[in-house]
């Protein structure tokens, strides 16, 4: 809570915090559990200690935001490049992945891959994809690499149809509160993204499950394309309004 309030700027750069005593009664917590979360945040720099004035939020606080979550395909791949999966498990013979009327046809079998998405040390991300078994034979090694839709984009001879992401927030159950080392009960992104060639078979069926303290999401409300479509609209309703009368003007 104390870090949430330092990224979301409620505690501004360079302001003073709460006293250890003050954090103390509004939390209700022993003295040490405060000291112990102010410390973690002085080692992650966030905090800084001045001698004899008290704590302060860091004038260079580190965004912990660090995935970009893309809103269309390009911007996807060009996020996932750079990620390796770790504690990457491979089951060849999964079970079909749930799909929506809007997903596509199952593919004749599927593989699952499972893994993890660390930046430096710091465990981000739960991945469990469903990948079709056809797809996956293209390029085994590949796949167990990299990020599988990078893998997906690689190959020339696949042709996609549709590629449709959902995000949902949820929290972090026992199980993955200890994959993401995060509390039990913190709040997570989940991203389901599905992935369809040109047959009309759902080839990728993927399950993102972030921690919402690594995700930021922007997207454009205003691009290039709206703003001419608007720019357009105003030129020509101000084309088929009446001229003005000599009296009109005057006025």
């Amino acid at each position: 809570m104390l870090r949430e309030r330092i990224l979301s700027g409620q505690w501004a750069v360079g302001e003073k915090i709460s006293t250890l005593e003050e954090l103390e009664r509004e939390f209700q917590v022993a003295r040490v559990t405060v000291r112990q979360a102010v410390e973690v945040l002085r080692e992650e720099g966030l905090l800084q200690a001045r001698q004899g004035r008290g704590t302060f939020v860091s004038a260079t606080t580190q965004d912990r935001h660090w995935v970009k979550l893309a809103t269309n395909w390009t911007s996807l791949i060009e996020s996932l490049k750079d990620n390796v999966p770790r504690k990457l498990t491979v089951e060849n013979k999964a079970p079909p992945p749930q799909l929506d009327e809007a997903d596509g046809q199952l593919a004749s079998s599927y593989v699952r891959l499972q893994s993890v998405q660390y930046r430096n040390q710091d465990p981000y991300s739960s991945v469990n994809v469903s990948l079709a078994r056809h797809v996956y034979d293209l390029a085994p090694a590949r796949f167990k690499a990299a990020a599988a839709l990078v893998a997906i984009d690689e190959l020339s001879d696949l042709n996609l149809r549709d590629a449709h992401q959902t995000l949902t927030i949820g929290s972090a159950d026992p199980a993955l509160a200890d994959l993401l080392n995060v509390p039990i009960g913190s709040p997570t992104v989940n991203a389901h993204c599905v992935v369809v060639d040109d047959g009309g078979i759902a080839i990728y069926v993927g399950d993102i499950i972030y921690r919402s303290d690594s995700i930021k999401l922007q997207v454009n409300l205003l691009d290039a394309s709206s703003i001419a479509k608007s720019a357009d609209a105003k030129l020509a309703a101000t084309k088929s309004r009446p001229p003005m009368s000599a009296k009109q003007k005057s006025r």
